[in-house]
């Protein structure tokens, strides 16, 4: 099978997670980074796609922890073959899943990083607000923290997804999938001035719908967002390592921190399972020891 032949089934496969299960861009480019490191691997054995052979997937394992990959990441792309050998299987291309007796390599969830509630207000203060970027700026750090969306969901909002009269912003997650999220005091605050003072002054035609723009009007990108959190942070002399979901993390786990239920920041975070929420389960833990060593007669 030449490189044509396997990637007609891998757009035949994401098409059809795109189809039936409404997989986000994000997603399905993850799916094809993974598909692509298999088929890599399958070429320089000369193996193919729907006939790896036997222990393929082994010896890509042993490179991948030869070259210090994190068993996380041999997990996640072990999940990405699984679903592909399923719906080749589903497709009468297979008879028998090739990596369906491979066992995921054992990871301990790592805890996510995230910052302290002082350096939150580090970050929201370092942005110029008197300027127009400034502002705008400092209203997207506060909306995300209020409402812990992921990157890509806040560069997403449109101007109809405000409803600042009740306090919540409509947002569209991980395959189409709607939620309301309560914007909180602060955040709604500067939502308001950042309309009255500073959207104005960053577009030509400010009926377009970014809630938030880059260029031309259009939609930032999450990059340009991460630069711009990233100049913010050397500004407030953050020395901490960022990621993008550091201030998603940090509103999670200050949330727990002050008596949140697990199951409540599920729903804000927009997980649909609970067992994605509880790698915070850590700082519930925490926070439950404490009110033991605070209350109990013998803690």
């Amino acid at each position: 099978m030449n490189d044509g032949c396997a990637n007609v089934l891998i757009d035949g496969f994401l098409d059809a997670l795109w189809l039936e299960r409404g997989a986000s861009p994000h997603t399905l480019a993850a799916y094809r980074r993974d598909l692509g490191h298999w088929t890599s691997h399958l070429e320089r054995s000369a193996t193919t796609l729907l006939a790896p052979g036997e222990g393929a997937i082994e010896a890509l394992l042993g490179e991948r922890r030869a070259a210090g990959y994190h068993p996380r990441s041999d997990a996640r792309l072990l999940s990405s073959l699984r679903r592909f050998y399923r719906w080749a299987m589903l497709e009468g291309l297979l008879e028998a899943d090739p990596v369906g007796g491979v066992g995921t390599p054992p990871a301990r969830p790592g805890l996510p990083k995230t910052l302290d509630e002082v350096d939150v207000d580090r970050l929201l203060a370092a942005p110029d607000v008197e300027q127009p970027i400034g502002l705008r700026d400092r209203t997207m750090i506060e909306v995300l923290y209020a409402c812990g969306l992921r990157v890509s969901e806040l560069v997403g909002l449109r101007l109809d997804s405000l409803n600042l009269r009740q306090g919540v912003v409509r947002v569209l997650g991980k395959g189409g999938k709607e939620r309301l999220v309560p914007l909180g005091e602060e955040a709604h605050d500067w939502l308001e001035r950042y309309l009255r003072e500073g959207r104005g002054q960053l577009m030509r035609d400010i009926t377009r719908a970014p809630l938030f723009p880059g260029r031309q009007d259009g939609f930032m990108t999450r990059q340009t967002f991460w630069h711009r959190i990233k100049l913010h942070a050397a500004s407030a002399g953050i020395s901490k390592p960022l990621s993008p979901h550091t201030l998603r993390h940090a509103f999670a786990t200050h949330l727990l921190d002050h008596g949140a239920h697990l199951r409540v920041v599920q729903e804000l975070l927009g997980h649909r399972d609970l067992s994605t929420t509880q790698i915070y389960t850590h700082v519930a833990q925490r926070r439950l020891e404490a009110l033991h060593r605070r209350h109990h007669p013998r803690g």
